[in-house]
């Protein structure tokens, strides 16, 4: 992973094992969108599941889960690390696709 400042749930400290996690979503939909197409990670944002849910679903799902929305920062990270896995950092590809 990146070196980046990772943005975090408050008082998770207090929290026993699994639930001490951050657990990320990063909307892909658009906001008039029938159903919420969104990443969700746990503990590690570039380690993601892609997800799709009716809004109400969604909201709930946040709810529960008690996530934290991927900041800007966070999202370019990831977006970088894909890069690299899809292109390599020395490939013929990855100097075409710059």
């Amino acid at each position: 992973m990146p070196d980046l400042q990772l943005h975090t749930r408050e008082g998770s400290e207090h929290r026993p094992g699994f639930d001490q996690l951050t657990k990320y979503v990063r909307v892909r939909s658009s906001v008039n969108s029938r159903f919420v197409e969104f990443d969700f990670a746990i503990g590690d944002p570039t380690l993601f599941v892609e997800l799709i849910m009716p809004e109400k679903a969604f909201k709930r799902f946040c709810e529960i889960n008690e996530v934290v929305f991927m900041t800007v920062e966070q999202q370019q990270a990831v977006d970088i690390e894909m890069e690299k896995w899809r292109y390599g950092e020395e490939t013929l590809m990855a100097k075409n696709h710059s």
